[in-house]
Parts: structure tokens; sequence; C-alpha cells
């Protein structure tokens, strides 16, 4: 069963799909999940209607939520990549949940993909109504940012004109909008881009794979120099000590999953930390392929029964 919620993050609806078990009795009390999705993607994509899903078929009542400024969500101005009020959507899908008599407030998880799982880790730092933190192919977005593809100077060069583009934007010029990734693979190439990450973002977000229309593939440039100043990782050895569970592929590509899962375990102050790497599985296998996605969940659901 699923329904359409929405919940507040300031003065603005945070739109997000609620998912439940099956026979799902409203009297009763259900540990809950907390469903964070990739970077430029939406509730309608792999944190919903793969592992928010599988999560309510278990037995968890899941909350797959757009961030505030993308997909169905409120917030101006559109388009926005804020690190802060990324997380304080967590803190707020928290509030909601403690708000229903059905949800269990001492038995909410948090789970994250991708950059969601960086956003997930951070969150829970600080947010300790989570107690128990799962991420599949989690990616520190700063850390992304500030490397620029390995390219020596990128995160200053990008700060400048960033810093050039909100001038420009301060005396009338109109917003500039970006894209996360290229718009087909004609243009993927054309760009030169032939990374294993790159090719199958394409082939994910712009083909029927899991193309949404709540994910347009559209960013505001001059959110980039609050990306670039995040590090999801940052306090993890003092704070993140709730149990862990991390999922990564073998198959590395360039946004760096496998080695920020690596980081991520290696740092965290958890005491009840496990990583699963699953052989054969790139980034995007772990989106919505099922070998890859349901070996990552017969990893995850244990974990959540164990430790909420």
């Amino acid at each position: 069963m699923e329904q359409v919620v929405k919940f507040k993050n300031r003065n603005w609806d945070v739109a997000a799909i609620m998912q439940f078990p099956k026979d799902f009795d409203e009297t009763k009390k259900y540990p809950a999940i907390v469903c964070a999705h990739p970077i430029s993607s939406c509730k309608e994509q792999t944190s919903g209607h793969i592992y928010g899903k599988q999560l309510a078929e278990a037995g968890f009542v899941t909350l797959a939520f757009d961030a505030s400024y993308q997909g169905e969500s409120g917030g101006e101005p559109r388009f926005l990549e804020d690190p802060a009020m990324r997380v304080e959507d967590f803190r707020c899908a928290a509030d909601y949940l403690t708000t229903l008599d059905y949800v269990d407030e001492n038995r909410i998880g948090v789970l994250g993909i991708c950059g969601g799982g960086g956003y997930a880790a951070n969150a829970a730092m600080t947010e300790r109504r989570f107690k128990a933190v799962g991420t599949v192919v989690a990616a520190n977005y700063g850390r992304v940012m500030r490397e620029g593809n390995y390219t020596a100077g990128a995160a200053i060069h990008t700060l400048e004109a960033v810093a050039a583009q909100r001038t420009a934007q301060a005396r009338g010029a109109e917003t500039k909008i970006i894209g996360y990734i290229p718009n087909s693979q004609e243009e993927r190439i054309k760009a030169g881009m032939n990374d294993i990450d790159i090719r199958e973002a394409v082939d994910y977000y712009k083909t029927p794979r899991g193309e949404s229309p709540n994910s347009p593939n559209r960013l505001r440039f001059d959110s980039l120099d609050k990306v670039i100043a995040f590090d999801a990782f940052h306090l993890a050895e003092h704070l993140l000590t709730q149990p862990l569970m991390i999922i990564v592929g073998d198959k590395v590509g360039a946004f760096g999953s496998y080695r920020d899962g690596y980081e991520l375990f290696n740092k965290a102050a958890s005491q009840n930390k496990h990583l699963h790497v699953v052989q054969g599985a790139s980034h995007y296998d772990l989106y919505d392929r099922p070998k890859a996605t349901n070996e990552a969940l017969e990893h995850l659901i244990p974990f959540f029964k164990k430790n909420l």
C-alpha cells in the first residue's frame, strides 16, 4: 500500500511517498525507515520504488521524500542543491513520523542512496531519533565536486565562476541552470565522458529505465559554492555512533562511492558497523538491477530488523 503525503520544512511542503507492510494495521506500532534519493533523483526512482517498496514488504513503514527545492517538494528558488537544507529535510521527516500513532518513535531508521547516503550519514550524526543507518553506494557529494574529476584547482575555478555568476545575477542576468549529467549518450560522447558512472547515469536517468518528470536534470549553478564547502563525513568519528550498514559495488567509477563507503566505514564511531561489497555490481546496478539490489537488501533488511 502506498500513500502520498506532505510534511513541513520551514514554511513549505516536502512531498513524500509512504509505503506500508502487507496487512498493515494502523492500531499497531511499526518500525519506520526514512529513504533518501540520490543527487538529481526523486522519490519515484530508487529510494521509493526500489528500496522503500521492498523494505515495506519486509515489515517497515517507509517514507521516501523529494529534497526541498526539487521534485514535487516546495521551496524557492527551484533546483537548488543546498546541503544544509537537505540534512534538515531528514530532521523534518523524523518530526513527521513521530506524529503518526502507528510509528514506533523509538524504532526509526534512515537509508540513503548515492548522495542521499552521504546526507543520511551526516543527518544521523545530529538526529538521534535515527537509531540505525544504512547506505547504498553512498557518495560524499562535496568531495566529488571539490575534486572536479581530479583536475588540479577545479574547486577554486568553480568557486570563481560561481562568484562571477552571482555578480551577474545581482545585476539582472538570468539564473544559470546546468545539468548534473549529459542529456543523452550522444552528448556524453561528444563531451568525451567515458567513465562507467557517467555512462550508466545517462542510461538510468535519461531513458525509460529510470527517467521521471520529477528528476529533470536541472541544477542551479550558484548552488555549487554550498556543495563544495560540504563534507558529508565531517565529525563522523565523533558523532556517528548508531549501528551502520554500508553497501557498495566493486565496479569503481568516477563518483567514488566505493572509496567513500570505505572512508565512512573507517571513520564512523559506530561500534556496530558493517560494510558489504556486492561483487560485479556498479554504482547504478545498485539503483535498480534486481540481482544487485536484492543482494543489498539481503543485508539491509536483517540489519534494520535487528537494530530497530
